[in-house]
């Protein structure tokens, strides 16, 4: 099969097109022909070498974790889905590469795709929907009424979190540049703060929650935006003790994620609120209550671009610039 593989960990380091083994099935996995995957910041990340040390990938191996695409195989062990069937997901960590013509994921990380959208439009969900949910539903336990502060709304969590908060019944304010204030308002958000001309931390106050996907010096003022016993989740770092713990980090790597998130756990402290991080974990369940949202027309994907698979690092160039409305897209069956 043709997939784009990381020859070595290397900033901004080019993918190569090469042919490579059909994915081995193991008894519980689903063998999928992937017709469409989407380009996420964590691509460039692990490509990087950001993640080497939760993620120990070996080159050369395929990038990608978005996936639409038709089930042509299934192992002895899989219950929920048959050849035919499709599919969307976001393939559990040491398991990605979604970037190539097929893919072997495991039945629990499957939920059918939802019906209402094209292969492009549901490829560019998973990633990003399973961050929001996690976020906004698993682990802040947004309840209707609550304020949540969502970072960078034009983005693809982002555009994502907006519409699910508001499903919720919560109040809604993000940063955006001025060109994208209009698409985060037709999303649901409340308050929308042009980031280039105004400060947010002058702007919002009595929060109870924060998803930060931004840098440190963001994540520091966010944390003035919240009210007592509010939470700050960061979904782009640093990571904490209890990441560590769930990972199950040997003894050096849980000192050097304390060590990372010390600074911002005892601001946190000392103002009375909550810090987390949050890695997103695939898991298809989810998933299935996202497709039956997305069914009754309470989210709709926001797709900026679509590539043909072959212009996949041009794709993945152009998510690096930062300027992407909502999620860039791979056609990869046509």
């Amino acid at each position: 099969m043709k997939a784009f593989v990381v020859d070595k960990y290397k900033k901004k380091g080019a993918l190569r097109l090469a042919d490579m083994p059909e994915p081995a099935l193991r008894d519980g996995d689903v063998l999928v022909e992937i017709h469409a995957t989407a380009v996420n910041l964590l691509d460039s990340k692990v490509r990087d070498g950001e993640f080497k040390l939760i993620l120990p990938y070996r080159p050369p191996f395929v990038l990608g974790h978005d996936i639409a695409g038709t089930v042509i195989r299934i192992g002895p062990k899989v219950r929920w889905f048959k050849v035919g069937d499709e599919v969307y997901a976001r393939p559990r960590d040491h398991r990605v590469g979604t970037f190539a013509e097929f893919i072997a994921i495991n039945e629990a990380d499957v939920a059918l795709k939802p019906k209402n959208l094209s292969m492009e439009e549901a490829a560019s969900i998973p990633l990003v929907g399973l961050t929001a949910w996690q976020a906004l539903v698993e682990v802040g336990r947004l309840k209707p009424g609550q304020k949540v502060f969502i970072q960078a709304g034009s983005g693809g969590v982002g555009t994502f979190a907006i519409q699910l908060a508001k499903h919720l019944g919560a109040t809604v304010a993000t940063t955006t540049s001025a060109r994208n204030a209009e698409l985060v308002k037709s999303l649901g958000a409340d308050v929308v703060i042009d980031y280039k001309t105004q400060d947010f931390e002058k702007i919002l106050s009595g929060y109870d929650l924060v998803i930060n996907s931004q840098d440190n010096k963001t994540l520091e003022k966010s944390l003035g935006v919240l009210k007592p016993g509010g939470l700050v989740i960061s979904i782009s770092g640093p990571p904490d003790p209890e990441f560590a713990k769930e990972l199950g980090l040997n003894l050096f790597l849980r000192l050097v994620m304390s060590l990372l998130s010390r600074g911002v756990r005892k601001k946190a402290k000392s103002l009375g609120i909550r810090y987390s991080f949050l890695f997103m974990k695939a898991q298809g369940q989810q998933l299935s209550e996202i497709a039956s949202l997305i069914e009754a027309g309470v989210i709709r994907p926001v797709v900026d671009k679509v590539f043909p698979f072959e212009k996949t690092g041009d794709a993945l160039a152009y998510v690096e610039t930062g300027r992407a409305k909502g999620k860039v897209v791979i056609t990869v069956k046509r």
